[in-house]
């Protein structure tokens, strides 16, 4: 399944952005659901996120790596998640641009699932991560801004 993504930032650069999202510590702070967010390697992270949308409930541990940095415009995520509602593999390009004064973040997945994940169909699953993402972005806003 196909997920795409965009989050206009106002009024912030994208440098600023780029130094937000790289910050684990901000990360841990907005990722929904985030119990622990910890580096485990150059660029890899685990991560214990409870989520709780519809149908979808439980405690996900993921395995997170970022591949292809270019600074600061562009990088891809590469995430395992598995827990009880089934597991999910995603391939994640994240890319920024300056649109008048602004950045626009674009991401972009291919997401694979398995178990009630996938019994549930795309629909639900790209309607409970576009929220996800929009919150996710938001809060990642509010901490740029401080």
């Amino acid at each position: 399944m196909d997920i795409k993504h965009t989050h206009k930032f106002k009024a912030l650069s994208v440098q600023q952005v780029w130094d937000t999202i790289q910050n684990p510590e901000v990360l841990k702070a907005v990722l929904p659901g985030c119990k622990t967010f910890e580096e485990v390697g150059d660029e890899q992270y685990k991560a214990v996120l409870g989520i709780n949308m519809g149908p979808i409930k439980g405690e996900f541990t993921s395995d997170v790596e970022q591949v292809d940095k270019n600074e600061p415009t562009s990088y891809r995520l590469l995430v395992k998640a598995s827990g009880k509602p089934g597991e999910m593999d995603a391939n994640a390009l994240m890319e920024l641009k300056e649109v008048n004064g602004n950045t626009e973040l674009t991401c972009t997945a291919d997401v694979a699932t398995t178990g009630l994940m996938a019994t549930i169909g795309q629909r639900m699953i790209g309607g409970v991560a576009k929220v996800v993402l929009k919150q996710f972005f938001k809060d990642i806003e509010k901490k740029a801004k401080q």
